[in-house]
């Protein structure tokens, strides 16, 4: 994880010297400043803030991955990594909930918004219980 933040940490300095920039050159050409441009660039910055710090906190808390070190091979990350599902039909679904959502807020519709985000709870909800579902063994039986 070292190398994540330290990734993010460049793109998020690059990002708010950019929006500096870009602040002053619209208001150096138009008398003022482009604020559309400009709360875009401080937004993805404080994003890349934001996943930048969230792999520097996990990062002071997890052992050093073979792509941490500088001694690490290739053999070192081999093994089990952990468990991918091998096909699920929750990532759509959940997209044509988020896109009802986004048609909501484009057409200014409240009952499409929020039909929209009740379905986006309920396709968030089924990709993350999809493998929790069934019956449910305990120690008695």
């Amino acid at each position: 994880m070292k190398t994540e933040w330290k990734i993010f940490l460049i793109i998020a300095t690059f990002l708010f010297g950019a929006a500096i920039l870009y602040g002053a050159w619209t208001y150096g050409e138009g008398g003022r400043v482009e604020w559309v441009g400009t709360v875009a660039l401080l937004l993805s910055f404080l994003l890349c803030s934001m996943c930048g710090g969230f792999f520097w906190f996990v990062s002071r808390r997890i052992d050093l991955r073979p792509e941490d070190r500088s001694d690490g091979e290739i053999a070192d990350g081999a093994g089990e990594i952990g468990f991918f599902s091998p096909g699920s039909y929750w990532p759509f679904g959940l997209a044509l909930a988020a896109a009802i959502a986004g048609l909501g807020l484009v057409f200014w519709q409240f009952w499409l918004i929020g039909l929209g985000m009740v379905a986006v709870v309920f396709g968030a909800c089924g990709l993350l219980f999809e493998y929790y579902s069934g019956t449910r063994r305990t120690a008695e039986h």
